[in-house]
């Protein structure tokens, strides 16, 4: 049947054509977001092959008990690598986002980075920028994630309680300042002695994802981990 399978991924190709994320090239059915050329020529962290022990897992050391930590590649504002990203952001390009999730976790899983995850947790947005956007990023990358590795969602753990202001512009101290207590934690039975994987779309300084993960944190006996699809390293 392997030879219906291919006919069908040509159609595929034909009726439902896919460009590559970052230099707009046409992909086969079988390529994830980017293509061949663009895929090699991404910043990878390889953070998911020693992700207790990396630039970004050292962030959260100290901070809340962190489990291991990864991202997929290294962010570079205004560069090629963040198209895909700012797609999905400001360009309603849902189908990017679910694509980045689903090429991250097929690169993730050979090594083991989602082994004992219990639960895929997306950062949350507050409830006005959602509603603006029409979606949380984090969220729609997390579908794409789940789709590979067959782990669940769980988008109501913890909400955001307050509309705090953009961190582009901001130092890591009023970063930190911005994003204090503005989570809550909402269903704390829901993640009790269970693994959690926080995802975020981009970690900068992840003043954000301590402020969340302390708010997860008063949940009993919960691991916390924490993925993204790319770090802005400083």
């Amino acid at each position: 049947m392997s030879w219906i399978n291919t006919i069908l991924s040509s159609l595929r190709g034909l009726l439902f054509p896919r460009y590559c994320c970052v230099c707009g090239r046409r992909i086969t059915p079988s390529e994830g977001c980017f293509c061949i050329a663009c895929s090699m020529m991404l910043p990878r962290t390889g953070y998911q092959n020693h992700p207790y022990d990396n630039y970004l897992a050292q962030l959260f050391w100290g901070r809340f008990p962190i489990e291991r930590a990864a991202s997929w590649f290294f962010y570079r504002s205004h560069g090629d690598v963040a198209l895909p990203i700012y797609d999905l952001k400001y360009h309603e390009r849902i189908d990017v986002g679910i694509r980045l999730g689903e090429q991250l976790a097929k690169e993730f899983v050979p090594s083991g980075f989602f082994n004992g995850i219990d639960l895929l947790v997306p950062l949350p947005l507050a409830k006005k920028r959602e509603h603006w956007r029409g979606y949380n990023q984090s969220e729609i990358l997390a579908q794409g994630i789940s789709m590979v590795t067959g782990i669940p969602i769980a988008p109501h753990i913890v909400e955001r309680t307050s509309f705090s202001k953009s961190q582009t512009t901001m130092t890591a101290h009023d970063r930190a300042d911005n994003v204090a207590n503005v989570f809550r934690l909402v269903n704390a039975e829901a993640v009790k002695g269970r693994h959690i994987l926080l995802i975020d779309d981009v970690i900068t300084t992840g003043a954000t994802i301590k402020s969340c993960a302390k708010e997860i944190c008063k949940a009993h006996n919960v691991k916390i981990s924490v993925l993204s699809v790319a770090f802005a390293k400083h």
